[in-house]
């Protein structure tokens, strides 16, 4: 038996992402470049030289800028004593001219995409872990906020240390622990759960307007987190907002696996999900179609479901909505780097033994690839200035995650990141295989500016293989999430074209740039695909009746 082989390989247990095979590529690859290497020294020796030069004339009292500066968006160094204060410049300076140097080395070596990828992951982790601000006595809103408070807030970050410590595995907490209570402050929007079976539960939403669209709407979640991100705290609800504009709407939402189920496959997640609800949906409202929305995994199933609906030549979709999706895989983003083929089989050796992946596994590298915005900022505001997290609902959904079957997840990782397979038109499912330019219809695809689990440029791909639908492709702001959870604001902003050129860039120069949100947008384009308007048909019916209010049990699970 090869390591490769052996389950208990101890590579696992203790470089379970193979960060050490990336930096040994890295390293030998840019000491072979010694030229590259002499010019990073020579800009870092010389940036601090200039460095240094600014911090004697600000000593002096001038205000010589440096030779480097804070990013616009960074934000962790906003406080003036980074400006006003020559030691603590100097230190700023120093800090981004060793981020710089490290970019520059890793510049110097020529290594594959994944490599490259995973060392640019690696090394900002490392750079924002080592930023002054995480420290007390470098950060000058700590240290003011101390004398203010006479150390009270030195004690109260204490306490919040070790209480994370002790409670939350050593992270620092994102939300306060009972901010938020499911079924009362999020997934709030009144319904019924009408279908339960071994997967998910099937939720329908109680009407809000006198008449409704005579074509029902089903909602499509991922099953890495809970549903309810498709109905967030009242007001920023994607079902209530639905709802709200007179769409009869179900959602699915799938109960929480554990090591029984690590013989669930995506043919099951496909059957006993999207095609189960819409049999229901069809049984309760009398409608012979429907609109469905997929978010995220759930909006690739949703492709994968259109094809395999267009094999069996049925003709049950209306319209397809796309939030935030890959179906094309060729440019998975940073994700890229821990879903190349000896990460997948180090997952694997992984699920083998519990027969699931724990979401703790997959949320450490989402976060981290954010560890500024959901790590850092937490430290410094609860651990050095004592202060509480602020209540956020999309954080505090983004915790509740679940496990993933090992069987499916498997497939997943191997039939979508590794073989591109339904793009590239060779995926089965059910026995059935799966062809997107056999998928005709109308489609609404966005992406988010800022997505980095799917981004944007991928998701624009999905109006490139399935060549055949009536596609239009609509641009968020903001992230992942916040372009999903993207209520009427007047920060908000989207962007659309006409045309669907090959290249996604050329898309983005051709692309109108408007002020509000894409749920507007939709509800205009969803308006005219959902029907005439009929009165609101029962919650549930005689083969489906109403089993618990929502948002269900399956939410609820652990």
């Amino acid at each position: 038996m090869t390591p490769q082989d052996d389950p208990k390989d101890p590579r696992d247990l203790l470089d379970p992402l193979g960060f050490t095979d990336a930096w040994l590529r890295t390293a030998t690859s840019a000491l072979s470049n010694p030229e590259a290497l002499a010019r990073a020294g020579s800009r870092y020796v010389a940036g601090l030289t200039s460095a240094w030069a600014a911090v004697a004339a600000r000593s002096l009292g001038a205000d010589v800028p440096g030779p480097v500066a804070p990013g616009r968006r960074d934000r962790r160094f906003g406080h003036a004593g980074w400006e006003e204060n020559p030691a603590l410049f100097g230190l700023l300076q120093a800090y981004l001219l060793s981020g710089r140097l490290v970019e520059d080395v890793l510049d110097a070596a020529d290594v594959d995409a994944v490599t490259e990828q995973r060392m640019g992951f690696l090394a900002d982790v490392v750079m924002d872990s080592l930023a002054p601000t995480n420290f007390f006595w470098t950060n000058p809103a700590a240290r003011e906020k101390a004398l203010e408070t006479g150390g009270a807030s030195v004690l109260r970050g204490l306490r919040n240390f070790i209480d994370d410590v002790l409670t939350n595995k050593g992270m620092p907490r994102q939300v306060p622990p009972d901010a938020f209570t499911v079924g009362v402050d999020l997934a709030a929007t009144p319904g019924k759960v009408v279908l339960r079976n071994d997967l998910m539960e099937l939720i329908q939403y109680a009407p809000r307007t006198e008449t409704v669209h005579e074509i029902p709407l089903l909602l499509s979640p991922p099953w890495i987190n809970k549903y309810y991100i498709m109905d967030l705290a009242p007001g920023r609800s994607f079902v209530e907002w639905a709802v709200d504009h007179g769409h009869t709407v179900f959602a699915i939402s799938y109960r929480n696996p554990g090591a029984a189920d690590r013989d669930v496959r995506l043919d099951d997640y496909l059957l006993s999900g999207p095609i189960s609800a819409l049999d229901a949906v069809r049984e309760i409202t009398g409608a012979e179609r429907a609109n469905i929305v997929g978010l995220c995994l759930g909006g690739t199933l949703t492709a994968a479901l259109l094809a395999y609906l267009s094999a069996r030549g049925d003709d049950r979709i209306a319209s397809t909505t796309l939030l935030n999706t890959l179906v094309d895989f060729s440019r998975p983003g940073r994700l890229g780097a821990f879903t190349d083929r000896a990460s997948v089989e180090r997952l694997e050796r992984r699920m083998a033994e519990r027969g699931y992946l724990d979401a703790s596994e997959m949320m450490g590298i989402f976060t981290f690839m954010r560890s500024n915005d959901l790590v850092w900022s937490y430290v410094v505001n609860n651990w050095l200035l004592g202060e509480e997290p602020a209540p956020f609902d999309i954080l505090a959904w983004n915790a509740d995650s679940t496990r993933m079957p090992a069987n499916m997840h498997a497939f997943y990782l191997r039939s979508c990141y590794l073989g591109n397979e339904l793009a590239g038109g060779t995926m089965e499912l059910a026995g059935t295989a799966l062809d997107l330019a056999s998928v005709r219809g109308d489609l609404y695809v966005v992406g988010a500016i800022e997505d980095h689990i799917a981004p944007w440029e991928g998701s624009y791909l999905t109006t490139q293989v399935i060549p055949n639908a009536r596609s239009r492709y609509v641009l968020s702001s903001s992230g992942h999430i916040a372009g999903i959870v993207n209520p009427p604001s007047p920060k908000s902003w989207f962007r659309t074209a006409d045309e669907l050129p090959p290249d996604p860039q050329e898309w983005l120069e051709a692309s109108t740039r408007h002020q509000g949100t894409w749920w507007e947008d939709w509800a205009a384009w969803i308006g005219e695909h959902a029907g005439a308007r009929v009165a609101p048909p029962p919650l549930g019916g005689p083969t489906h009746p109403p089993l618990d209010d929502a948002p269900g049990s399956y939410v609820l699970e652990r």
